[in-house]
């Protein structure tokens, strides 16, 4: 006796759809990527590189944690999966909460590349431009010179400027476009940084200074507190609360100080310093880290609070001299530049190089310090090519190039900086030039 059972052609899921042959092939491709990108978190490359080769994954997989999540998801049978993914995970995906290679896998960018943001207005100092800054907002923007010259400029009056037409009628975008301009130091202005939440700059100087100025006021050219050191003050950063700076000059011992008090705090272990000059101190978002990048080719993080080290990535770019760094929005990844022209995104827990953007430079080797940063949804890391003097760009996720721009300069890029809320940077040169370079709506 034969017992027929007769199949339905396709089987039913929870959500109600069915599993047509379509849907099969879509949904084995992503389990591909998935595991591509989990055996690259991993550090699998090699493992990683042949499945990716052998089932043609395009665009290319970045290193991902997101497998690990759904296996732990189907293994608990949380009832509310679809619930946490529509509110939790789906935030990653739209690029609101910046980059999170712990849940994507396959996020698309919604940002513009940067290759297609056009120069929207260029100011010029007596000699070459070497700072720069955005204020919190993106209204503001600062340079800072070889003269001892400070500008800070309007955005929306920048952009009324190169395109009249597209500004609403109601806005008050008259006047030139720089509004301030400083003269208190007596040396070159190497750093600059706005103030979270106050109309406060803070500047450093060859000069041996740290000031902060009260940019409310039109008529003040001068700083309302002056911090003395005794040495070439190399850049400054504020706490996210605004209530701290630290700084470093060309001494190797970094210093924290009171804003309000002008009171200044050292970690107080000598050990955990940098042995040779600090070339760039950033802050995390929560306030709770500060990173800096070493000319002996370290990284450090320290702790916020008790001020003191508390991991090292030693020769993080094989013993060049550490150009950059920066965190991500959420603080889980510190990306990093060297004169090695490498570009490397950090994962923080576990002190591991998870991605390295490659392909930046002609010669293989940048003779001055030059930024790596995201643009303000982090799909993209950014870098001046110290050579051709062009923008490199790269999908952040995946490492893949996105297409080079020249950024019109006659010298070396020695700052780039990109704004935080809006598709929009600056780059200064040593031609004497700062230019604010923005991508406008694709329907003007």
């Amino acid at each position: 006796m034969t017992l027929e059972v007769e199949l339905p052609p396709t089987t039913p899921v929870k959500d109600g759809s069915e599993l047509d042959p379509k849907n099969v092939v879509k949904n084995r491709e992503l389990l591909y990527r998935l595991i591509i990108s989990q055996l690259y978190y991993d550090g699998h490359q090699t493992i990683a590189a042949g499945l990716s080769s052998a089932v043609h994954a395009d665009p290319p997989c970045p290193p991902s944690d997101r497998l690990l999540h759904v296996m732990l998801v189907g293994l608990q049978n949380e009832p509310d999966v679809r619930e946490k993914q529509n509110s939790g995970a789906g935030e990653h995906l739209l690029g609101a909460a910046g980059l999170d290679l712990e849940f994507e896998s396959d996020a698309s960018s919604l940002a513009p590349e940067p290759a297609l943001y056009e120069t929207a207005y260029v100011t010029s100092h007596k000699q070459a431009c070497r700072a720069g800054a955005f204020s919190s907002d993106g209204q503001l923007v600062a340079t800072g010179s070889v003269d001892a010259s400070i500008k800070i400029l309007d955005v929306e009056r920048m952009l009324a400027k190169s395109a009249p037409d597209e500004i609403d009628p109601g806005r008050e975008t008259q006047g030139h476009p720089v509004i301030r301009t400083l003269y208190d130091h007596t040396d070159e202005v190497t750093c600059l940084d706005f103030h979270p939440k106050e109309q406060i700059l803070v500047s450093g100087s060859k000069d041996n200074t740290i000031k902060l100025f009260d940019i409310t006021k039109a008529s003040v050219k001068k700083a309302y507190r002056t911090i003395t050191d005794a040495e070439s003050v190399r850049c400054v950063s504020f706490h996210p609360l605004g209530n701290h700076i630290i700084t470093s000059t060309t001494h190797p011992v970094i210093r924290l100080y009171d804003v309000t008090t002008g009171q200044c705090f050292v970690c107080p272990i000598p050990s955990h310093q940098h042995t040779k000059t600090v070339n760039c101190l950033k802050w995390s978002l929560n306030g709770k880290l500060f990173a800096s990048a070493g000319s002996d080719g370290h990284i450090k993080l320290w702790d916020g609070v008790s001020n003191r080290c508390i991991n090292t990535f030693t020769a993080a770019h094989d013993g060049a001299e550490i150009s950059s760094v920066c965190f991500t929005r959420n603080s889980k990844y510190l990306l990093s530049s060297g004169k090695d022209s490498m570009i490397k995104l950090w994962e923080l827990t576990t002190s591991r190089c998870l991605i390295a953007y490659t392909g930046a430079g002609t010669t293989g080797k940048q003779d001055h310090l030059a930024q790596a940063v995201f643009n303000h949804t982090e799909d993209f890391v950014i870098f001046p090519d110290e050579a051709t003097t062009s923008l490199c760009a790269w999908n952040s996720r995946n490492a893949s190039r996105a297409q080079l721009m020249n950024l019109g300069h006659n010298g070396p890029v020695r700052y780039i900086i990109h704004s935080t809320t809006a598709p929009a940077f600056l780059t200064c040169s040593d031609d004497y030039r700062a230019r604010f370079w923005y991508r406008r709506s694709a329907t003007h």
